[in-house]
């Protein structure tokens, strides 16, 4: 007879508050460099590059630390387990332009641009959105196959000093089990009861974009979790869902004789909640990563434009009233 998982599954998730608040800012992310008790891998934040450097160091070798220290991993230990450094096997350090300024993107002008040069450079909106957000973490979602893995990875590289971190890749890595092997084995109540524990434990760091399974959003205490940070719903059709994930084996829900009505329930369930983000982004079918990605930034700034903090309402009165703003 087997054992059931269920009786593994909650201990070792209960570690991953440990896990994650041992160190600097240890966060988890999908990259390279396994963890040797099972997968989860560790990273931990490093300052900004400049804060901190010599008034003689060169400008190569201040940009060289720039690029190379974002997403960068150190070997250390946590909970009872060794974190294997990933760096030795990652070739992308973790910020995507590949210019000498991050903060810079070389960009072709407009078709109705004056310019006669054939491109120029810009500030990566991405980049600018980052000081905007004092830390307050990013949550994508939507539903499966909307691209909340893709788009908020290439959203938090983009920005810097943001990580990305995906809540199934969590809970896969920490268990040992794919999410499929878990709905088998577990059924639905314990693979939701275990990605409650993984949001539990993720949820009060800072300076992350954070996917999320497509049913979190149901779960009353996910759902109030999610208002720490700013919630983004990527909104797809489900023709375009079907189209991406037709033939994908790893989906448990999809499993039967009409997916592609599956998906309509499971959106239509879900509409309500997915309808409360603070954003919502419709990704079009002709739309690759970057596109997405661009739009979920412009939306993102939008909303900060729409909604200022309410210290900044309190500093415009003052200055009205003639006071000081200490």
């Amino acid at each position: 007879m087997t054992t059931p998982r269920r009786v593994i599954l909650a201990p070792f998730l209960l570690l991953l508050p440990t896990l994650l608040l041992a160190g600097t800012a240890l966060s988890f992310v999908p990259s390279p460099g396994a963890l040797r008790h099972g997968g989860i891998i560790g990273q931990q934040h490093q300052r900004r590059p400049g804060s901190s450097s010599s008034s003689s160091s060169s400008r190569s070798t201040r940009t060289a630390r720039r690029s190379s220290s974002y997403h960068r991993t150190s070997a250390l230990s946590a909970g009872g387990f060794e974190w294997e450094d990933p760096t030795s096997d990652i070739a992308d350090p973790g910020v995507e332009n590949p210019y000498k300024n991050p903060d810079l993107l070389l960009v072709s002008p407009s078709p109705s641009s004056s310019d006669d040069a054939a491109t120029h450079l810009r500030v990566d909106p991405a980049r600018l959105l980052s000081p905007r957000l004092q830390g307050c973490n990013i949550y994508l979602i939507g539903m499966m196959g909307s691209g909340k893995s893709v788009v908020g990875d290439a959203i938090a590289r983009r920005m810097g000093n943001y990580n990305f971190l995906d809540t199934d890749v969590i809970l896969e890595r920490a268990t040992g089990m794919t999410i499929a092997q878990i709905f088998e084995e577990e059924g639905e109540d314990a693979f939701r009861d275990a990605e409650a524990q993984v949001l539990d434990a993720i949820h009060a760091h800072v300076r992350c974009v954070i996917g999320t399974g497509g049913g979190l959003v149901l779960r009353n205490q996910n759902w109030s979790k999610l208002q720490t940070g700013l919630v983004l719903y990527l909104k797809v059709d489900p023709e375009v869902i079907y189209d991406r994930i037709r033939g994908n084996t790893d989906r448990p829900l999809l499993r039967n004789d009409d997916p592609l009505g599956t998906i309509k329930r499971l959106i239509e369930e879900r509409r309500g909640r997915y309808e409360q983000a603070d954003v919502i982004v419709e990704v079009k079918a002709d739309m690759d990563v970057r596109d997405a990605a661009d739009a979920c930034v412009r939306a993102l700034h939008d909303f900060i434009d729409d909604n200022p903090p309410a210290w900044k309402k309190a500093k415009a009165k003052a200055r009205e009233d003639g006071l000081d703003w200490v």
